[in-house]
C-alpha cells in the first residue's frame, strides 16, 4: 500500500534570523555524506562559473588517465590567453609533455588555462569534442541547467551553470580521490620532459584554514568571483559553492563570503517536520484477525515514527520537500506497534530518507474490533469438534452392534 503525502508548509520554531548576508549573487552549501542542501541562495539562478569549471575537467582526467600518463602541449593550449589569476604554463614548447599528475596540479592549484587544453587535445582529440564529454558527464549528473563550452571557464555567453549544479559538480569531483589529493595541496613543483621546472600554490586562501580540506577558484569580469570549497570538522564534511561575488582590491570578499556560510551550516540545526513519537497521520486500514483466511476489518491507525524526522530549513528544501507513506505488513501482530508497518520517505531534491512508521492503534480498540470474528471462530471451532466427536462415537456404537450380532 502506497500512500504519496505532499508536506504542507509547517509553523516552526528554528530560528532564521541568523543567516548570513552575503556579496555572491548564488551560494550553496551541501551536506557532502547526505547530498543535504544545508544554506540556499538563488541555487538555480543562471550564473557563469569562471574556472570552477576546471573541475569538470579535472574529473574526466581522472577517470581517463592515470598519474603517470604523458600529456602533451598543444597548439590550441599555447594561444590561451591568462591574466592575474588564470595563467599559463608559457614558456612550453609544443609537443614537450608532462605527467597527468602535473597537469592536474596545474589545472587545480595553479588554475592553468593552458592546462586545460592540454587535457582536452590529449583526452578527446580537441576542444570541440572535449566539450561534448563534459555536456555528456553534465547530463549523466543531471545538471540540468549546465552548460559547458571550454574546458577553463573563459568566458563564453552559452557557458553557464547554476549553484546547485556545481554542487552535484564539486561533490562528484571530491569524492575522486585523484582530484581530491590535488585540491588538498597548499603547493608543488612540476616539470616538463625538457626539465622546465615551476613552482606552484594554490590559489585557495582559505585551504587549511578552520578546517578548509579543498576547493577551487574562478574569475572573470563577467563572472565575478567564483569559489568552490570542501571543510571537515569533527568528522562532518560540508562543502560550499558561491557565485558571482565581488572582486575587490585585496581578493577577500569571495572568501569572506565561504566562511560565513560554513560557519553558520556547521552551526544550524535541523527543523523537526514530526517530533519522536508523534502521530505522522491516521490511516484507515484493513487487515484479518486471523491472519490467513476469514473476512477483513477495518480500522483506524495513527501512524508514529520513533525518530524525529526533519531536515534543513531553507528555500531550496521547502520549494521540493515532499512526505511518501509506503504500508505493508498489515497483521494483528503489527497493528499492535510490536513492529514497523511501512515507512516514511521524505525527498529533499532528490534526496530521499528513509524513516520506519509504527502503529499506534490502541490494543483495546484492535481486541474490541476483532471479538466478534475470534467469537464467531470459536463458536465454528466448538460447533466442529462436537460434531466431529458425535461422529466418532456414532461409529465406534455402531462397531459394537456389529460385533454383537456376530456372538
Amino acid at each position: 500500500m502506497s500512500l504519496n503525502v505532499f508536506a504542507e508548509t509547517v509553523d516552526v520554531t528554528a530560528s532564521t534570523t541568523n543567516v548570513p548576508t552575503i556579496y555572491g549573487q548564488a551560494a550553496i552549501t551541501v551536506d557532502v555524506a547526505t547530498g543535504e542542501i544545508i544554506y540556499a541562495k538563488d541555487v538555480y539562478k543562471q550564473m557563469y562559473p569562471a574556472s570552477t569549471t576546471k573541475l569538470i575537467t579535472a574529473l574526466l582526467l581522472a577517470q581517463n588517465r592515470v598519474k603517470t600518463d604523458k600529456i602533451k602541449y598543444t597548439q590550441s593550449a599555447k594561444v590561451q590567453p591568462a591574466d592575474s589569476l588564470n595563467v599559463n604554463f608559457h614558456p612550453i614548447g609544443l609537443n614537450e609533455n608532462m605527467s597527468s599528475a602535473d597537469v592536474m596540479d596545474g589545472l587545480l592549484l595553479f588554475s592553468a588555462n593552458d592546462a586545460a587544453y592540454m587535457i582536452a587535445d590529449n583526452i578527446a582529440g580537441n576542444s570541440t569534442n572535449f566539450m561534448k564529454m563534459m555536456n555528456d558527464k553534465a547530463s549523466k549528473l543531471k545538471m540540468t541547467k549546465t552548460h559547458f563550452v571550454t574546458p577553463n571557464g573563459l568566458h563564453d555567453p552559452e557557458h553557464y551553470t547554476t549553484t546547485y549544479d556545481m554542487s552535484i559538480l564539486a561533490r562528484v569531483a571530491f569524492l575522486n580521490p585523484w582530484v581530491k589529493e590535488s585540491m588538498n595541496k597548499k603547493q608543488n613543483t612540476i616539470s616538463t620532459s625538457k626539465g622546465t621546472t615551476f613552482k606552484i600554490e594554490n590559489s585557495n586562501k582559505l585551504l587549511g584554514v578552520n578546517g578548509c580540506i579543498g576547493g577551487k577558484t574562478g574569475y572573470t569580469s563577467k563572472a565575478g568571483r567564483c569559489l568552490v570549497a570542501f571543510y571537515e570538522r569533527n568528522g562532518r564534511e560540508i562543502m560550499g559553492v558561491v557565485m558571482g561575488s565581488v572582486m575587490d582590491a585585496n581578493d577577500t570578499y569571495v572568501f569572506n563570503d565561504m566562511e560565513k556560510i560554513i560557519n553558520y551550516s556547521y552551526d544550524l540545526q535541523r527543523t523537526v517536520l514530526h517530533a519522536n513519537n508523534s502521530v505522522v497521520k491516521t490511516e484507515t486500514l484493513k487487515y484479518k484477525p486471523l491472519k490467513f483466511f476469514g473476512p477483513e476489518k477495518t480500522v483506524s491507525v495513527p501512524l508514529v515514527v520513533k525518530e524525529d524526522v526533519s531536515y534543513y530549513k531553507n528555500d531550496a528544501n521547502q520549494k521540493d520537500l515532499k512526505e511518501n507513506i509506503n504500508l505493508s505488513n498489515i497483521t494483528v501482530s503489527s497493528l499492535k506497534g510490536n513492529e514497523s508497518i511501512g515507512s516514511l520517505g521524505l525527498t529533499q531534491k532528490g534526496e530521499i530518507k528513509t524513516y520506519k512508521l509504527y502503529s499506534a492503534a490502541p490494543s483495546g480498540s484492535l481486541i474490541k474490533n476483532s471479538m466478534p470474528i475470534y467469537l464467531m471462530s470459536a463458536a465454528i471451532v466448538i460447533i466442529f469438534l462436537v460434531v466431529i466427536t458425535l461422529i466418532i462415537r456414532t461409529k465406534n456404537l455402531n462397531k459394537r452392534k456389529r460385533r454383537r450380532r456376530r456372538y
